[in-house]
């Protein structure tokens, strides 16, 4: 390596804003106790990035955010949100292809803004990834309770999770995230095996809402397509969003604005594909797979939720919408009861694989972190028969299934929100920052239109996190807080970039 790619990259720079380079990065994925088995197509990755975006969000928020936001405009909120997600998928692309490591973010901005900025998306994502699994994971157990309940059958009390401020623990929750753990350590084929199974059954389901609801629509429940503006109901405080509190700016419901308040909401629908980056390290060819994984599943994501929206709102009056299970109502509303018990266990089904691949990001960006020295290096070993960071994954896997057991479904659930924004500007930045420092770096995709495109995704993800509650920004900064505490305590003793460059003779 060249004495003047050292200085691009940020070597020069001290302390805790000394960047890793790329070649680094590659170099450590070939450690034969570090190094994960490369199993992963184009085809698996994409169906990884389907199976964790197509979730609760085109089961609930369809028929919620119709009914409270934006009519049956809410179709054009999902093309809205779908081009904030696709801005910063051109972004991960590039990064996933040019540096293809796990860790996704955590990775991209080591390369880039150097080991602080690093360590603190890594730190953002263990905390989204652990919750929204932990929260997906309590989602499944009360769909299978329903499920079980029809037939008859019933856990005891205590078991089924808090209710009403009574003590209880989910079982079913922390016996999801369990097996799903031994899958993960078992391998990314098994893995990608299972996922595979599961999201073709969840799309069936949607195809199914899609073709039959088709029959049921009628014309006049589109009139009007953008309903008339409403003012929002207002929150006080700290529930407040915090444009609101910032700026005394109150969101409205409907119109225009409406479209935009509702494509807040459903923004949420599509986090997930960029986990697909986190297994850059275990795919085949990840230069030509990872872009067209990223991208494609996205693209196919937001055709069904497109699709979907313009049916259910089609079925039913957006006004009479149910909020909890819009879909599965509607086709009830409409006397077909068979059909909503199938989308009901296509839901409930659809969750496993959400949660599976929220573990597999979580425990990937852990491993990474290990391996760079930021975490304690026991967690980077993988299994020498199954090729997976087995110590990381069984580790992160029992503290999911006891927070899941013990966890409301409401509980924190907006602090993935504000988490995965916060990574979609950080990936932005850092490919603008990367492209001037590296620019005689091999890269298979590249971002279209730079600086211009990443600055869109900034600002589109800025005016995201600026319409959640204030509240939710005080916990995230108190978890930051916490992250660089322990930056300074442990990691930045320990990284191996620092002290590799502690070791090298001073010219």
């Amino acid at each position: 390596m060249s004495t003047a790619h050292s200085d691009r990259s940020g070597r020069g720079r001290s302390g805790m804003f000394r960047t890793k380079t790329v070649e680094q990065s590659i170099q450590d994925t070939e450690e034969p106790e570090h190094a994960l088995r490369k199993d992963l197509s184009a085809l698996d990755l994409t169906v990884f990035g389907v199976g964790v975006v197509i979730g609760t969000g085109i089961f609930v928020l369809t028929g919620k955010v119709a009914r409270e936001n934006a009519g049956p405009s809410v179709a054009l909120a999902f093309v809205l949100a779908g081009i904030v997600c696709g801005l910063a998928a051109l972004c991960y692309a590039e990064f996933a292809s040019t540096v293809p490591v796990a860790g996704s973010a955590y990775t991209f901005s080591y390369a880039s803004l150097g080991e602080l900025p690093a360590w603190i998306i890594g730190w953002d994502l263990i905390l989204e990834l652990a919750l929204g699994c932990a929260v997906v994971a309590v989602g499944w157990s009360g769909y299978i309770q329903s499920l079980m309940a029809n037939a008859g059958w019933y856990l005891p009390g205590p078991l089924t999770g808090a209710h009403d401020g009574t003590f209880g623990f989910d079982l079913l929750a922390c016996l999801l995230v369990l097996v799903l753990t031994a899958i993960l350590v078992a391998g990314m084929k098994l893995s990608s095996r299972v996922t595979a199974v599961v999201v073709g059954i969840k799309v069936t389901v949607v195809l199914i809402v899609i073709i039959v609801g088709s029959f049921f629509i009628t014309g006049s429940n589109y009139h009007p397509f953008i309903p008339p503006t409403q003012e929002a109901a207002s929150s006080g405080g700290l529930a407040a969003p915090l444009i609101q509190t910032m700026f005394g700016f109150t969101p409205s419901n409907f119109g225009v604005m409406g479209i935009f308040s509702a494509a807040a909401v459903v923004f949420f629908a599509f986090i997930g594909f960029d986990i697909v980056a986190t297994a850059a390290e275990e795919t085949r060819n990840p230069q030509r797979d990872l872009p067209r994984g990223i991208l494609g599943s996205l693209l196919i994501c937001t055709v069904l939720y497109v699709a979907v929206s313009i049916v259910v709102t089609g079925m039913e009056k957006y006004d009479r919408l149910s909020v909890k299970a819009p879909l599965a109502d509607a086709f009830k509303a409409a006397g077909h009861p068979f059909w909503a018990g199938l989308i009901s266990f296509g839901a409930a089904v659809g969750l496993t694989s959400v949660c599976m691949i929220l573990l597999l990001g979580q425990s990937r960006v852990f491993f990474a972190m290990s391996r760079d020295g930021l975490l304690p290096r026991f967690f980077s070993i993988v299994h020498p028969r199954y090729g997976t960071p087995y110590r990381s994954t069984i580790l992160l896997g029992v503290i999911v299934a006891v927070v899941a057991g013990f966890t409301s479904i409401d509980v924190l659930a907006e602090l993935v929100n504000i988490g995965t924004l916060f990574a979609f500007i950080v990936v932005a930045i850092g490919v603008v920052l990367l492209r001037r420092a590296r620019p005689e770096l091999p890269r298979a995709f590249r971002t279209p239109f730079v600086p211009y495109v990443p600055a869109l995704s900034v600002l589109a993800s800025l005016w995201l996190m600026l319409n959640l509650p204030t509240e939710t920004w005080v916990r995230f900064a108190v978890w930051m807080v916490i992250g660089v505490v322990v930056y300074f305590v442990y990691g930045r003793r320990k990284s191996r970039v620092s002290q590799a460059a502690d070791r090298r003779p001073t010219v």
